[in-house]
């Protein structure tokens, strides 16, 4: 008599489909998955405890190398938050700027995730050509920040500088040839056979699980339930544009696929508005007064390099004070939660970081598929273990 024994494996940290430094330790049945506990902290930099250690400046390119995937929309949320402290509210351009590049970074994120995706399947293609529109859009961070990936770009108050001139034309003609270059993409994944058998049914998560678990993004909206944070609670400017929410069925992988895709479209309609209303104006606060310490378009001189060295070293001060400010993240609600005691640095800082509520849901997600199925599964969940294992 033949006596089937469960085993474990360990899939993983070196391995090409982790999306990052992940450890899962499998429970088997044959090819069958009893049981996946992800293994997280190889990474784990206390990037929370180091923010409370620097001025709220200082802190900002922190935010940057969270998600290095998705690098404008993780500072932005911490900005929002300062602001919200501060109570302070930017001018109307450098509002629409902000949208501007956080639709960009929608855009950078759901390519890398779609197409890395694809290569755990099996397809290399996408991969190649979504590379070289990334390429396209990381040449539009540059020329606004100077930097190709961690841009520092927003910052409380508004944003470092204004646009280099000729971006918005260029901005608008990548848009008009990334349409074709998007629907070869689909051309290639979306009705391939092999491409749906692989995802169809894999990876099922209903909207109770979803709840449960606090997902967000694009695996909630996958189960039906419409919700999108800069429809539900607009910031900057989100409420004078037109854009749809996209939502699924059974948000199984290929559900979630074709959401990333359709975001994507949406993000480009957003850029066309954005690129067509644009105002002229400030793209920063220019007269603020935090603590008796002036910050003003004054003549250089003596006393403006003063108060320019004594801003940066010392910077502002917040009242006790104890917030969350959350956006629509690409990848979900990213949230942050500060408490300040009228010190120029946070008392207490929580990231709330999408991925990590996702990857809790891994083990009831992948029971009962496949061992090739985790790799699917991780690919649709679209986890960045800088955020993550922060």
């Amino acid at each position: 008599m033949i006596k089937l024994k469960e085993f474990k494996l360990n899939f993983g940290p070196q391995h090409p489909a982790a999306h990052g430094v992940l450890r899962l330790v499998l429970k088997l049945n044959g090819e069958l998955i009893i049981h996946a506990e992800p293994h997280i902290g190889l990474l784990h930099r206390g990037t929370e405890k180091l923010i409370e250690y620097k001025n709220f400046i200082q802190n900002l390119p922190y935010l940057d190398r969270l998600d290095y995937v998705s690098i404008i929309a993780n500072e932005h949320t911490y900005a929002l938050s300062i602001e919200k402290s501060l109570k302070i509210k930017i001018p109307i351009r450098a509002q629409y700027i902000r949208v501007l590049f956080l639709e960009i970074t929608r855009l950078l994120n759901h390519l890398i995730s779609i197409t890395t995706h694809a290569i755990d399947v099996g397809a290399l293609t996408p991969f190649l050509w979504a590379f070289e529109e990334r390429e396209k859009l990381i040449e539009f961070y540059e020329r606004i920040s100077g930097a190709r990936i961690h841009a520092a770009f927003i910052r409380p108050g508004g944003i470092t500088n204004d646009m280099p001139f000729g971006l918005l034309d260029d901005l608008y003609s990548f848009c008009n040839q990334f349409n074709y270059r998007l629907n070869e993409i689909e051309e290639l994944l979306t009705t391939n056979r092999i491409w749906k058998e692989r995802l169809i049914y894999v990876g099922i998560v209903t909207l109770q699980q979803a709840q449960e678990w606090n997902f967000s993004g694009v695996i909630l909206r996958g189960t039906g339930f419409n919700w999108d944070l800069r429809k539900i609670q607009p910031y900057e400017v989100y409420n004078l544009l037109d854009f749809k929410i996209p939502v699924g069925l059974f948000s199984d992988c290929y559900d979630r696929y074709l959401l990333r895709v359709e975001e994507i479209r949406q993000s480009l309609n957003i850029i066309y508005q954005c690129l067509n209303k644009i105002p002229f104006g400030n793209v920063k606060i220019e007269n603020i007064q935090l603590n008796n310490l002036p910050r003003q378009l004054i003549k250089i001189s003596i006393e403006s390099l003063i108060i320019h060295f004594k801003f940066f070293t010392e910077n502002y001060q917040i009242l006790d004070n104890e917030i969350y400010v959350s956006t629509e993240a690409p990848k979900g609600e990213f949230g942050i939660y500060l408490i300040t005691n009228n010190q120029n640095k946070p008392y207490r800082c929580k990231i709330r970081a999408p991925g990590f509520f996702h990857l809790q849901g891994l083990n009831f997600i992948s029971q009962n598929h496949l061992i090739a199925d985790i790799v699917t599964i991780i690919g649709t969940q679209d986890i960045v273990f800088g955020e993550v294992d922060r």
